[in-house]
């Protein structure tokens, strides 16, 4: 199903060089709010360690947010040394092209979309024939449109976890 997430993990720092590389990722899209910052804006913890590993293993990075402030990406972008498109749009397919382009992977299979919204991160990558991860949300809160997203979304992945017997985490 094209909601349906290729993987499913509790957070990025899960996810590990020999998983991507065993999926045959070149690079990952990486989504900001509830992805790798909560509400507060504070970072997860281990992400710079986990950024500098990827990296190291020339799989590239950009950011890809949905968010309209570009001091906001512009920050994290800085922080850990990746480019990053802000108000990307997501689920529409522009701001993955756009960052397909920037990493310069031809393949959109070698590409992972790593975020923690079915209707905006999973549901864009599978359209552009990437890699979907979901993550859990950092914090249970959200912005009102995110709030409105996340009631559709109970509904997709209580039927993803049954028929992929996992167990939420």
């Amino acid at each position: 199903m094209i909601f349906y997430p290729k993987k499913y993990f509790g957070n990025i720092l899960e996810i590990t060089v020999d998983f991507l590389q065993n999926n045959k990722i070149e690079g990952i899209l990486l989504d900001i709010d509830n992805t790798i910052i909560d509400k507060d804006n504070k970072i997860i913890e281990g992400l710079e360690k986990w950024v500098e590993n990827i990296k190291k293993n020339n799989i590239k990075i950009c950011i890809l947010s949905n968010t309209n402030r570009k001091s906001k990406a512009q920050k994290l972008s800085k922080l850990i040394d990746v480019p990053y498109i802000f108000f990307a749009k997501k689920p529409l397919k522009g701001g993955f092209r756009k960052a397909q382009n920037l990493l310069g992977i031809e393949n959109p299979k070698n590409i992972a979309v790593i975020g923690d919204q079915v209707l905006t991160d999973v549901f864009g990558a599978n359209r552009c024939k990437m890699y979907s991860i979901l993550v859990k949300p950092l914090q249970p809160s959200d912005i009102l449109v995110t709030k409105i997203n996340r009631n559709i979304e109970k509904i997709i992945l209580k039927k993803y976890f049954k028929e992929n017997n996992i167990k939420q985490k």
